[in-house]
């Protein structure tokens, strides 16, 4: 059975508190893997929280560091052993953006920009269908259905009745335009959009063709933030073999800003809205 502990977060933390101690001992991380006898990599990707760290490891590193507080050991042990636990994505086998789906459980909230399909967490079930479909056309039928449920199962994060995400979407004209799974699906899709756009924590905007260049032209990106303030926010960047996650300050800041000038260009809520139905309802004919 999945555990509530999210083991991403727990990885997330345990990584920023190796590297705080690394920095307060003066060392760079060449040094450290030279002392452990291990790779310079396995010490970045430690601290950055995308491989599962053991309690040897803790132990070992707290040692190099010289850490004399028990308790912060102690400490550091148990995030370790907590951040090999497994997540509720984990029942559905190998998903390759695992560490985003923790990221996002555990987020306050979520900014993100898509220029040419409707984000996840506002698909419907026959639009996710279609959508896997023809974005993977070599997958197995039960591969894209086990993607559908996932997709669906994090949905509750922003249907929750307590502390739900809170999710700003832009969404480019385009991926209003583009046909997915024929036009009943598309007009179904977008009438569910302009539904959820009207909750309180949900945020809805059109980017329309006449804008021209944007800031955002070079392609679809997230900005994941956080309630505790030990977690730094994050640029998620989705690939097609691999994901960027950006998590430096400069980064995030800078997309941050890319962020506020598309929806500065972006038709306001009511606009959006009306935008989003007028579509709907050319579907419908």
């Amino acid at each position: 059975m999945a555990s509530s502990v999210n083991p991403t977060v727990r990885r997330r933390r345990l990584g920023q508190e190796l590297r705080r101690l690394r920095e307060q001992k003066g060392m760079t991380a060449e040094e450290v893997a030279e002392r452990l006898l291990v790779s310079q990599s396995k010490i970045s990707r430690l601290e950055n929280g995308r491989r599962s760290i053991s309690q040897r490891d803790v132990r070992d590193l707290c040692g190099v560091y010289e850490v004399e507080d028990q308790r912060i050991v102690d400490s550091l042990m148990q995030m370790a052993k907590d951040s090999r636990q497994q997540g509720w994505w984990h029942a559905f086998g190998d998903i390759p953006y695992s560490v985003y789906i923790g990221l996002e459980t555990d987020a306050e909230s979520l900014r993100t920009y898509e220029p040419q399909i409707i984000t996840g967490l506002l698909q419907t079930r026959p639009y996710a269908e279609a959508l896997i479909q023809g974005a993977l056309p070599e997958t197995s039928v039960a591969d894209v259905e086990k993607r559908v449920q996932v997709r669906i199962r994090r949905q509750e994060r922003i249907s929750a009745e307590h502390n739900p995400l809170r999710l700003w979407v832009v969404l480019d004209e385009a991926s209003l335009r583009r046909v997915v799974g024929g036009k009943q699906v598309m007009r179904e899709q977008l009438e569910h959009v302009a539904e959820m756009s009207q909750l309180p924590h949900i945020t809805v905007q059109v980017l329309p063709f006449d804008v021209g260049a944007h800031p955002g032209i070079n392609g679809q990106y997230s900005i994941l933030e956080f309630a505790d303030t030990a977690d730094s926010s994050v640029v998620y960047i989705e690939g097609v073999t691999s994901d960027l996650y950006l998590e430096k300050a400069p980064d995030v800041q800078k997309y941050t800003v890319m962020y506020e000038h598309l929806r500065a260009q972006a038709l306001n809520v009511e606009q959006s809205r009306q935008r989003i139905e007028d579509v709907a309802k050319e579907y419908a004919r």
